[in-house]
């Protein structure tokens, strides 16, 4: 027998790989002669460097940047042996770079994210992947594109500060220093949003609350988002171009990590698809399902948010297309609507007994391999009834 464990991590608990090894270890106590391919898996966010490290190899680039608030630190990237770096911008201007207090989206920059694919650019990277998620910054990736080469100049010609507040003041925008590199370079931005970049459902509607920012705030950044998109419409030269910047910010997924999905097709011709879909496709999990006689996913809490582009709805919708049985071992399971049950053969949560959320994130690994022996032995007993 042939089984395929991939599983997402299960936040704040189990990297993929550790719950990976959990099923694995509970399933071999009852099928220790079976065949096993461990695949952790990711939706494009936190975790997805780790993932295509192990499934692809690769070499860790460490690398010092500015983080939102323009402080150096140290990042990380992965660059795989064909010259594709994948990048997590939430190395460079995650959320959780600040503190609560230090939070305010009029003041902090994504540079960080620039360096980063600098770096990798200088380096020979042909390829980038870049996962948008986590980010404390709302400037449109104006601070990425400087750090990239481009100037941006207020009424006065000075360069702007950094922060997206300052976009109310943009003028004019200088490209002749561009990074040479940015045409010749594919690249691939893994978004599961789909906000636009402007408006009630924009960045700074939806995702500036969490950032820092006040009712009055976000009117001010939608207003300055606003502006920048209109101003890279007007300036550029080629008819093309202009259209396909106008038509950039409401394209699903511009809104992105605070406008960076905006200024990745704008200005680095990216495509945008569903974090998922980039890893999957990266770690050829359709190949892999083909191959497997059982799949075993899950992901720290399986409810309606699902099917909205996570690994658990993903690989089911792959392994039905193949035919092929597939279990789902969660965290916790909310009640589920009849077709989201029946993307999976079976659906069980693996938390033991109630206790503190402390406790149960620190049994993650002992309830996971439980669970996954009971369904195993579960598996035999139906085997030995149909004898």
């Amino acid at each position: 027998m042939n089984i395929l464990i991939a599983p997402d991590s299960f936040k704040e608990s189990l990297t993929a790989l550790e719950v990976c090894h959990a099923i694995k270890s509970g399933f071999t106590q009852v099928f220790p002669d079976a065949d096993y391919t461990l695949l952790p898996m990711a939706d494009g966010g936190e975790g997805t460097c780790e993932v295509l490290s192990y499934a692809l190899g690769g070499d860790w680039q460490q690398v010092t940047v500015h983080d939102p608030l323009m402080r150096p630190i140290s990042a990380r990237y992965l660059l795989l042996p064909d010259a594709t770096a994948v990048i997590e911008i939430a190395q460079a201007c995650g959320l959780h770079l600040l503190t609560i207090a230090e939070r305010n989206p009029l003041l902090t920059s994504s540079y960080g994210v620039g360096e980063m694919i600098t770096d990798a650019l200088n380096k020979g990277a042909k390829r980038i992947i870049i996962g948008l998620g986590g980010s404390a910054t709302n400037d449109a990736g104006v601070g990425m594109l400087t750090a990239l080469g481009m100037k941006f100049y207020d009424s006065n010609d000075q360069l702007l500060a950094a922060g997206g507040e300052s976009l109310a003041k943009l003028q004019r925008i200088d490209d002749s220093a561009f990074h040479a590199q940015i045409v010749n370079t594919v690249f691939e931005v893994a978004c599961d949003v789909t906000n636009p970049l402007c408006g009630e459902q924009g960045a700074s509607a939806i995702f500036g609350p969490q950032k820092g920012a006040d009712t009055q705030q976000v009117a001010i950044l939608d207003n300055c988002l606003g502006h920048f998109a209109e101003l890279c419409h007007h300036q550029q030269s080629n008819d093309d171009l202009a259209t396909k910047v106008n038509q950039a910010q409401d394209v699903p997924g511009a809104g992105a990590a605070g406008g960076l999905g905006f200024a990745l097709i704008s200005f680095c011709g990216a495509q945008l698809q569903s974090g998922f879909t980039t890893v999957a496709t990266a770690v050829t999990l359709a190949a892999q399902i083909a191959e497997a006689d059982l799949v075993i996913t899950g992901e720290g809490k399986l409810d309606a948010q699902t099917a909205m582009g996570k690994v658990a709805s993903g690989i089911s919708q792959l392994a039905k297309a193949h035919a092929t049985p597939i279990i789902a071992i969660c965290g916790s399971v909310e009640t589920l609507a009849p077709a989201q049950q029946a993307q999976f053969n079976v659906v069980m949560p693996s938390i033991q007994r109630l206790d503190p959320i402390d406790k149960v994130l620190k049994d993650a690994y002992a309830n996971i391999e439980a669970t996954a022996m009971n369904i195993a032995a579960s598996m035999r007993l139906g085997q030995q009834l149909l004898r």
